[in-house]
């Protein structure tokens, strides 16, 4: 997807030097606050008393289950690293002016293949990475969960597809998610898709015309933004998308189903606490060994706030950085490891049509017929996608990809709306040299930074190769000229996987950590394999389910 296509990084707190003129401090001090997104005024916490739950963090992993556990009645205190945005305010059409929704703190990366990180796997803000997500909502394939059964590689989850498909199916409904109904891939359903999709692009019409005369059957993707004014439960009308086209830069309307537009509000109006701009640091244990509160920082001050159970929810690298700085959950010794990416392939082509690449929604169209290919000679699968892009984005891979600079990079620009790309989302199998731990190397607020080591593996290299050969023949049948390929990876998934014994995972099936019993984690961290679809809506709908085992647990306690 174009938001995971990005390798520079930033430091939040860079080490500028000092301006001594007063006057040229006055000028950019004004400057600066016309250009920082004013962020929702919230009340500085005095006196913590112990609430029921803290949520850490407020993406797909923490928002869902933060408004199911607020609708339950339970006080529940969240907090966001990041601020709250005002979408209508913020969100311009500029890339680079749209660079605050990423999680910018330096983040280490090492191995053969190094993955890109920055706007790459992670946001910041309430909302997370959603603000900036393509809102491709695909659901897996139920033999995505039994790769080790079908295969004897990777690892199966301790879910089944038809224990997870109801809170699919609940995520769809609830978000408005716009696709075909019926779905061509996969078990038959009981609702379909609540809105038609979204009209394709000019990318997304051009694969179509490869891929039919290849006999690959293709379709409208799933896609969590609105086709049509859409009345959602607790949050009231949202707007359809406006085909802005800049989704990976916020989404402006509130089309785009991001956490900030959907489920904070319901957890918001029944209550629950959220509290922006709260760096969590540490993770504090009583005698008993359970989580007993956790210490934050917010706008410069420390803060400690008591709690009888903690849901940790800050992504597949956060997550066990703050397990690792607190010594939680390292039992196993699998904190940290088991670090998967999605196999990521772009391949671009240039044609006579215009096809203004940055127009409509960026994944329009999808191909699950490279599931399980009988010519495969790799373990699992992965799915085609169509792809728009923002020119900084598509600049940069250019200038990486294919060695562009200076005239030449000029010269191959000028094409740009003359360009279209299908990438691929694959599988990736777990391995013991991807891994991410804690470095020696200090952030800004004198913590370590965490280092992620990964390099492809010999099935991930056959499934690009495969992918890429189908790719290129999509865009020769469509009649591409000037074909050319961008190896990636995208979304870091893993370090802290689900299993059904705390001798090789680090949370059970519910989401619960096996060594501290009312320690949760809700991100995609626990899958036990990468999918061969985007994670958002399995993150979603793990969060729900995890939820709601801790509520039914609850209840059996107190019954």
């Amino acid at each position: 997807m174009p938001d995971e296509e990005i390798a520079e990084e930033g430091v939040l707190t860079p080490l500028d030097t000092p301006v001594q003129d007063p006057l040229l401090r006055e000028i950019l001090a004004e400057n600066q606050a016309a250009a920082t997104p004013q962020e929702q005024s919230q009340p500085t916490p005095t006196k913590q008393e112990e609430v029921d739950c803290v949520v850490i963090g407020l993406g797909a992993g923490g928002a869902p289950l933060l408004a199911r556990l607020a609708q339950a009645g339970l006080k529940v205190v969240a907090l966001e690293a990041g601020p709250w945005h005002d979408p209508t305010k913020d969100f311009a059409t500029d890339e680079k002016a749209q660079n605050f929704l990423f999680w910018n703190d330096e983040r280490l990366a090492a191995g053969g293949n190094p993955l890109a990180m920055g706007r790459n796997n992670s946001g910041t803000g309430v909302g997370g990475s959603t603000l900036h997500y393509t809102a491709y909502t695909p659901r897996p394939l139920p033999d995505d969960l039994t790769l080790k059964r079908d295969f004897g590689q990777g690892e199966d989850w301790p879910l089944t597809y038809d224990e997870l498909a109801p809170y699919y199916e609940e995520v769809e409904q609830f978000l408005g998610v716009s696709g075909p109904t019926p779905y061509p891939w996969g078990p038959a359903r009981p609702k379909g898709y609540v809105l038609p999709p979204l009209p394709l692009n000019s990318a997304a019409q051009l694969m179509v015309r490869g891929a039919e005369k290849l006999g690959i059957r293709t379709s409208p993707a799933a896609n969590a933004a609105l086709s049509a004014p859409y009345f959602q439960e607790g949050v009231g009308w949202r707007q359809a998308c406006t085909n802005r086209g800049f989704c990976q830069a916020g989404c402006s309307n509130g089309a785009k189903s991001s956490m900030d537009v959907t489920y904070i509000p319901v957890a918001v109006k029944f209550g629950a606490d959220i509290r922006p701009n709260s760096f969590v640091t540490e993770i504090e244990r009583n005698a008993q060994g359970l989580v007993s509160a956790v210490v934050y920082t917010q706008n410069g001050q420390q803060h400690r706030q008591a709690c009888r159970h903690l849901f940790l929810c800050g992504g597949a690298v956060e997550t066990p950085r703050l397990l690792l700085l607190n010594n939680l959950g390292l039992t196993s010794g699998q904190v940290g490891r088991n670090l998967m990416a999605h196999t990521g392939i772009q391949v671009w082509g240039t044609f006579e049509e215009e096809v203004r690449p940055t127009k409509g929604i960026p994944g329009g169209l999808i191909s699950q017929d490279t599931h399980r290919p009988q010519d495969a000679d790799f373990v699992g699968g992965y799915l085609l996608q169509s792809i728009g892009v923002m020119p900084v984005t598509f600049a940069s891979q250019a200038a990486r990809g294919r060695k562009l600079w200076g005239q030449a990079m000029r010269d191959y620009m000028r094409q740009f709306n003359h360009v279209a790309g299908i990438n691929i989302l694959g599988d990736c199998l777990p391995h013991a040299d991807n891994f991410m731990e804690l470095s020696d190397e200090l952030d800004a607020r004198q913590l370590p930074k965490p280092r992620l080591h990964f390099t492809a593996q010999d099935n991930e290299v056959r499934m690009t190769a495969h992918a890429e050969k189908k790719m290129r023949a999509i865009w020769e049948a469509a009649g591409a000229t000037d074909i050319w390929a961008f190896d990636r990876y995208a979304h870091v998934i893993g370090t802290a996987r689900m299993g059904r014994s705390g001798d090789d995972a680090v949370v059970d099936r519910d989401g619960r950590a096996f060594d501290v019993p009312n320690l949760y984690i809700s991100d995609n961290s626990t899958f036990p394999s990468a999918l061969s679809v985007n994670p958002a809506l399995t993150i979603m709908a793990l969060s729900l389910r995890t939820a709601d085992k801790f509520l039914a647990r609850e209840r059996r306690r107190d019954s």
